[in-house]
Parts: C-alpha cells; structure tokens; sequence
C-alpha cells in the first residue's frame, strides 16, 4: 500500500565564522583573564581603605566589586563551556550555559546592590564620620580600572547577553565609584557626611533599575522565548509568502545559546515535496535575514487521513 503522507526534516546549522555579529567565546579569554587580576587587586585595596577610612561608600563599593569577579567568572566559564561538543546526552551541547549565567549574574548583580543600598540607608539615618580623601583616590582608581574592563566588553554587549552582564557588572562599578568620589570631595568641603550613603543609595537605585531590563532578558531566554532581536511575526510572514506554502504550524524560535538562535517549524505544501534545494534557500534566507542559525523545517502534504498531532496551536 502505497503512503500518501510525505514528510522531511531539513537542518541547517550556519557556521558561526561566516556570520559577521557573532563573535568566538575564546576571543574575551584575554579581557577576562586581565578583568579578573585588575578587579581582585582593587577589591582588596578597597575593603581596606573602606575599614580605614569608615567609608560605607567604599566598602560598599569593595562587596559590588567581590560580586563582579565572581560575575566575571561566572562568565567566562559560561563562554568556554559554551562552544563544547553536542554528545549523545546534550544534543545542543553546552550552549544554554552562556544564558543561565547572564541570568545568575542579574540576579546576583540585584542582591549585592540591594544589599548596598540597605546599609546605606541605615547610614543615612545614623551618619558616621569619613575620611573624605583616602575615600577619593580609592575610588577614582575604581573608575579607571572599572572603565577599562567595561570597555573589553563594550563590542560583544549588543549581541550577547553574556557578555552584556559582564559589561553591566563592570559598569555598574564605575558608576558606584563616580559616587564615591563625588561624596568624598563634598565631604572634604562641607563636612556632610549624610551624602557618603546617600550617593550609595542613588547610584544603587539607578544600577538596580538599569539591571532589571538584563534579568528580564536573560529570563525570557532561560524559558525559551523569542529572542528580543527576531520578529516571530516576520518570520510567520517569510515562511508562509514561500510559492506551494499553504499553511505553517507548530512553529516555534528560542535561543540555543545567547548568540545563536534556533527554529522549528512544519509547512503544507499539497502540491509534494519541494525538495532539498528548497529547504536549503529557506534556511539560509532564515540566517541571512533573521539571524537564525539553527533550523529545522518538516515539509507535510496536509493529506486528512494523517494528521499532524502537533497542528493545533494549544499543542507544544
């Protein structure tokens, strides 16, 4: 008996070289490896001349910068682990590492500068003297060398929010450090040692509200969503605009990494199998258009006798 439901399973993976936005995790070895020695010997530098100096500003700023170096790390073990092999148990291979680390690194970035901002109120409330110029010279060294990390991170933060956290860490630090120094001079000349936690409190309110948008991402990425970059909608309208397409279902797009994006999707072609030329244009179409660099298309007949038990869409 002859079957007249025909179906096919097209994959297509982009190498990542030819794509132009994607960039090698091995590439950030090196601001990762100097970003880790230059923070650990600020961070000590810091919890001591906040101890010395009974700055709340700056020993704050010494506990944002301890999260950062385990952010860092974090990250940078994210990013190698990443680009391991697919093995017989992990199919996509590592990849959704890269994602659960920018999570944790929002989440933790959150935490310690809450935590700032608590202690500083408490301050607010019940002032302590300061030692304004120890405060100073401290933290513009953390401007600089917060700065200067940030911008090895500064190409690689719009297309990976892997990346994007380390650069968020690190940029929050400079700004937590621009506060300090601020407060320090303000203090040498009024004596106002409210402000010392009171610009804590600000930069934390501004670092928290700049963070949430990174946790919102990184979430929405850990529960495979549509990454914010692609228009699931165009991408219905692409698919569905292609000659013989008749209908599209059980389509769905989610992040295989935080650069890499996959997609699956069937399409009714009555008139037959188009044929691997076809599947070919549409997935390199898919990556040069979308940015899309996994895909997988099953071609189906729409034959009633052999329904697709994925076509309703309340089916996942």
């Amino acid at each position: 008996m002859t079957r007249h439901y025909h179906h096919t399973n097209s994959h297509y993976k982009q190498p990542t070289a030819s794509n132009g936005h994607h960039h090698n995790p091995t590439s950030y070895n090196r601001a990762f490896a100097l970003g880790l020695l230059l923070n650990i010997s600020f961070v000590l530098i810091e919890f001591i001349g906040g101890f010395l100096s009974n700055s709340i500003a700056l020993t704050a700023d010494a506990g944002h910068n301890l999260s950062d170096v385990l952010g860092l790390i974090l990250a940078w073990i994210a990013s190698l682990v990443a680009g391991r092999q697919p093995s017989s148990r992990k199919t996509y291979g590592w990849r959704k590492s890269s994602i659960l680390a920018a999570f944790l690194n929002a989440v933790s970035l959150l935490l310690v500068t809450g935590g700032i901002a608590c202690e500083a109120l408490e301050r607010l409330f019940y002032p302590r003297d300061v030692q304004g110029s120890p405060i100073i010279w401290i933290a513009a060294i953390g401007i600089i060398i917060n700065t200067g990390t940030a911008l090895m991170f500064l190409s690689g933060r719009r297309n990976d929010i892997n990346i994007k956290s380390a650069f968020s860490h690190m940029i929050a630090d400079a700004m937590l450090s621009v506060g300090v120094v601020l407060a320090g001079i303000v203090i040498l000349l009024t004596h106002w040692y409210w402000l010392d936690p009171a610009f804590s409190l600000i930069i934390s309110i501004l670092i928290i509200v700049n963070t949430w948008q990174l946790l919102k991402e990184s979430f929405h990425l850990v529960v495979d969503g549509v990454p914010t970059k692609i228009n699931e909608r165009a991408v219905y309208t692409y698919l569905s605009e292609f000659p013989g397409v008749t209908q599209i279902h059980d389509l769905h797009i989610w992040g295989m990494s935080t650069t890499e994006t996959a997609l699956t999707a069937h399409l009714i072609i009555p008139q037959g199998h188009p044929g691997d030329k076809f599947l070919f244009q549409i997935c390199q179409e898919l990556h040069n258009n979308f940015g899309i660099d996994h895909s997988t298309i099953q071609v189906e007949l729409g034959d009633s006798q052999y329904p697709c038990i994925l076509e309703p869409a309340e089916k996942v």
